[in-house]
C-alpha cells in the first residue's frame, strides 16, 4: 500500500475519536485555535501546511491536490482592512477583479467574467444575482473575516463536481466551526480617505464557538456590521464615484454529535444590506439610487465517518430579495427575488489500497420572481445530476483523479463536464501537474424566457428581449505545471489554455419594432481563448522575514472579432514582505499590479498602475492586538481622477487602524 493511502487511513482512524469531527465532504472546517496575532504572522512565514477540499471533495493537503488552488487564512485576512470578498482575494495569482458597473466589482478568474466564477460558502453555492440584475456584486459581502477559518480558490472549470456557473473556476469559503473548547475573536477597524470626498469605511465584527454539551453539541455564532460612505465623484460632488453602503449580518449554527462517527450541522444566517447612490444620465441630470438586499441561508446536513467510507446528505436553502428605487420615477429593474433549494448527497469509499471512489447525486430548484422575466413575473427551472469520481494512487509517485458529472437541464437535456488530472510526484520536494477539463453555464431564466423585456438598456433607450433557442457557454480547459517546495523556499508554474465557446452576448438588431428604440437579443456568439501562464514563488530572507509574490500572463483573444479581449491585463503581479521584527511587533509591506488593458480599435489602451500599502500590527498582550497602515501610498484614484483611462475608482490613500481581540 502507498505510503501516501496509509497516511490518509491513519489520520482517518484518528479523526474517530475526535469529540466534533472534521466535516470531510467540505460542509465545514476544523476552527482556528485562539492564538496569538503574532503567531498568525509567523504561520504566514513558516507556511503552515493548509487543507484543502474544493478540488475533490474530500480533504487533501493544498500541495497535494489535483487541481490549481490557492488558500486564504483567515487568521491572515484579519490583520488588515478587508470591505469584502473581492478584497479578500485580490492578491491572489489567477484572480482579478472586474468591473461591472456604477464602481461595483466582480471576480474574474483566468480571465473569465466574473458571471463564470462560482461562489460557494462551506461547499454550498449561493444565489447568483448577477444573473438577472445589472451591476450586481451582492455575492461579496456576507460572510465576516472574523468567520472565515480559510478561503479555497480553484482556477479552471470546476463543472465536475459542482455543475453550471464554475466554468472559469470556484471560490469557496470555508467558516470556523465549533470545537470542544470556547473561543471567540471580535475585531473593528476604520479607514479614513486623505481627500475631502468621504468614502471611509468602517467594519465590526465577531466570532463565537464552542460546547453546549461537551462532546455531544456545539454553537457557533458571527455576525457584522461594515458601512461605506459614498465616494464623491472628483467633477461633479453631488454624485456618488461609490455607492453608500451599510450591512448587517448574523449567524447561528449548532453542531451534533451523536457518537464519534456522526454529525449534524443545522444553521440560519440573515442578511440585510443597503446601498444608495446618486447618478446622471442624459435623460435625467441627477436623480437617486438605492437597492434595498435582503440574504437568507437555511442549511442542514448529516456527515459520516464510517468504517467503510464517508457520508455526506445535506437540504439547503438560499434567497436573495432585491428591492431598487430611483427618485426620476425611472425603470429601478425590481424588484427581484431569487430562491435555490438544493438536496445533494454523496459517499466516498476505497476500493482495494490504490482507488478512493466518490458518487454523489443532487437536485436542485431555481426559481425567479421578477416583472420583467415573463407575464406571471415567475420564472423556475428544475436541475438534477450524478457525478463519479476516482482517485487513485499509481505506484508510489504517480496519482490520477477522473471524474465526470451528468446534469440534466429541463431545457438543453443531458450536460456532461469530465475531468481528468494527473500529478507525478518526482520526490517529496518536486510534483508535476497536468490536467484537462470541460465546464459549463446554462443560460438564466430571463436569458431564456420568451416573454422577458426589459425597457433599461443603453440609458432606457434600449429595449432587451431573451432568446429560447440559446445554448449553454462551454469551456474546455487545459493546465500543466510544476511545483518544488525546498522548505525555505517555494515556487511553482502553471501554462493554462481555455477554448471558450458560445458565450451570450446582447446583440444589436437591424430593425426595432418600437419606433426611436434600439433593439437587442441575447445570442450565442462569442468564442474566447484565454492561455497564459502563473507563476508563484516564496522565500525566507531571514528567519523573521519572508517575501511573496506571484505574476499572472493572460493571453485574452476574442476569436469572433480577431482582436484583444477587452478590459484585461496581460500582466499582473503581487508581492508582500512579511518581517516580524519583534515578539509582539510584526509589518508588511505589498505591492500590486496591473499591466495595460486593451479597450477597442478605436480607444487608446488604458494604462497601467501599482498600488502599495504598509501594514504594521502590534500584540498588547495575548488576548488583545493593535493594527494600522496606509493603503494605496501613491494616492492613485484612477477612475475618480481620469474616468476616460481607467474603468475602476479608488479611493486613494487611506489610513487604517484596527483591534481585535481574541479569548
Amino acid at each position: 500500500m502507498p505510503a501516501r493511502i496509509q497516511a490518509m487511513n491513519a489520520r482517518r482512524e484518528a479523526a474517530r475519536g475526535c469529540l466534533i469531527a472534521l466535516i470531510l465532504m467540505g460542509n465545514s472546517a476544523w476552527a482556528q485555535k485562539p492564538g496569538s496575532h503574532q503567531q498568525a504572522a509567523v504561520d504566514d512565514i513558516t507556511r503552515l501546511p493548509a487543507t484543502v477540499v474544493t478540488a475533490t471533495a474530500s480533504v487533501r493537503d493544498e500541495s497535494n491536490a489535483p487541481a490549481s488552488v490557492s488558500v486564504i487564512r483567515g487568521a491572515t485576512l484579519r490583520n488588515q482592512p478587508v470591505h469584502d470578498l473581492a478584497d479578500a482575494v485580490r492578491n491572489s495569482v489567477g484572480v482579478d477583479l472586474e468591473n461591472v458597473g456604477l464602481g461595483r466589482r466582480g471576480i474574474s478568474i483566468r480571465g473569465m467574467s466574473s458571471e463564470h466564477t462560482l461562489m460557494l460558502i462551506d461547499g454550498q453555492r449561493i444565489n447568483t444575482s448577477a444573473s438577472a440584475i445589472a451591476h450586481s456584486d451582492f455575492e461579496l459581502g456576507w460572510i465576516p473575516t472574523e468567520a472565515i477559518e480559510r478561503i479555497e480558490i480553484v482556477r479552471g472549470p470546476m463543472s465536475s463536481l459542482y455543475g453550471s456557473e464554475a466554468l472559469g473556476g470556484v471560490v469557496n469559503v470555508i467558516t470556523r466551526s465549533a470545537t470542544d473548547h470556547w473561543q471567540g475573536s471580535f475585531s473593528s477597524y476604520a479607514t479614513i480617505n486623505d481627500h475631502s470626498l468621504d468614502g471611509n469605511q468602517y467594519k465590526t465584527g465577531f466570532y463565537l464557538g464552542g460546547p453546549l454539551v461537551p462532546g455531544k453539541l456545539g454553537l457557533n455564532a458571527w455576525g457584522e456590521f461594515r458601512h461605506r460612505e459614498a465616494l464623491r465623484d472628483t467633477e461633479n460632488r453631488a454624485l456618488a464615484a461609490l455607492d453608500d453602503q451599510r450591512a448587517l449580518n448574523g449567524h447561528l449554527g449548532l453542531s451534533w454529535t451523536p457518537d464519534a462517527n456522526q454529525r449534524i450541522d443545522a444553521s440560519l444566517e440573515a442578511g440585510n444590506e443597503d446601498q444608495k447612490g446618486a447618478r446622471s444620465s442624459t435623460a435625467s441630470p441627477f436623480y437617486k439610487v438605492e437597492n434595498d438586499v435582503q440574504r437568507r441561508r437555511y442549511s442542514l446536513s448529516h456527515s459520516g465517518d464510517w468504517h467503510w467510507g464517508q457520508s455526506q446528505l445535506r437540504l439547503y436553502r438560499s434567497t436573495l430579495e432585491r428591492k431598487a428605487y430611483r427618485s426620476d420615477g425611472g425603470n429601478a429593474s425590481g424588484p427581484n427575488t431569487f430562491t435555490d433549494t438544493v438536496l445533494d448527497g454523496r459517499t466516498g469509499f476505497m476500493v482495494g489500497s490504490h482507488h478512493k471512489l466518490t458518487l454523489g447525486a443532487e437536485t436542485r430548484r431555481e426559481s425567479l420572481e421578477d416583472p420583467t422575466v415573463n407575464r406571471r413575473g415567475k420564472q423556475s427551472q428544475d436541475h438534477y445530476a450524478l457525478f463519479a469520481q476516482d482517485e487513485m494512487w499509481l505506484g508510489r509517485q504517480w496519482e490520477l483523479v477522473l471524474g465526470s458529472r451528468f446534469d440534466r437541464h429541463q431545457d438543453f437535456g443531458w450536460e456532461t463536464s469530465p475531468r481528468a488530472y494527473l500529478m507525478f510526484h518526482a520526490n517529496d520536494e518536486l510534483t508535476f501537474r497536468a490536467g484537462a477539463g470541460r465546464g459549463f453555464k446554462a443560460p438564466s431564466l430571463k436569458q431564456l424566457s420568451p416573454e422577458f423585456e426589459s425597457r433599461a438598456a443603453i440609458g432606457g433607450r434600449g429595449i432587451i428581449r431573451g432568446n429560447p433557442d440559446l445554448k449553454p457557454e462551454t469551456n474546455q480547459s487545459y493546465e500543466l505545471g510544476a511545483t518544488l517546495d525546498r522548505g525555505r523556499w517555494t515556487t511553482s508554474a502553471m501554462l493554462f489554455h481555455n477554448d471558450v465557446k458560445n458565450l451570450i452576448e446582447t446583440v444589436r438588431q437591424p430593425t426595432c419594432f418600437e419606433p426611436g428604440r434600439i433593439c437587442l437579443e441575447y445570442e450565442n456568439i462569442a468564442k474566447v481563448r484565454l492561455q497564459g501562464l502563473e507563476l508563484s514563488a516564496g522565500v525566507d530572507l531571514l528567519t523573521n522575514l519572508r517575501l511573496d509574490s506571484n505574476y499572472t500572463y493572460l493571453d485574452a483573444i476574442d476569436r469572433s472579432a480577431d482582436q484583444r479581449l477587452a478590459d484585461r491585463s496581460r500582466h499582473r503581479a503581487n508581492a508582500t514582505l512579511a518581517w516580524a521584527v519583534q515578539p509582539q511587533l510584526a509589518t508588511r509591506l505589498r505591492s500590486e499590479y496591473h499591466g495595460s488593458q486593451y479597450r477597442s480599435a478605436t480607444e487608446r489602451d488604458r494604462p497601467g498602475y501599482t498600488l502599495l500599502s504598509w501594514y504594521v500590527d502590534y500584540e498588547l498582550n495575548h488576548n488583545l492586538s493593535l493594527h494600522g497602515g496606509i493603503e494605496n501610498l501613491t494616492d492613485k484614484r484612477l477612475a475618480n481622477d481620469d474616468p476616460e483611462r481607467y474603468d475602476r475608482a479608488d479611493e486613494g490613500r487611506r489610513y487604517f487602524v484596527g483591534l481585535s481581540a481574541r479569548f
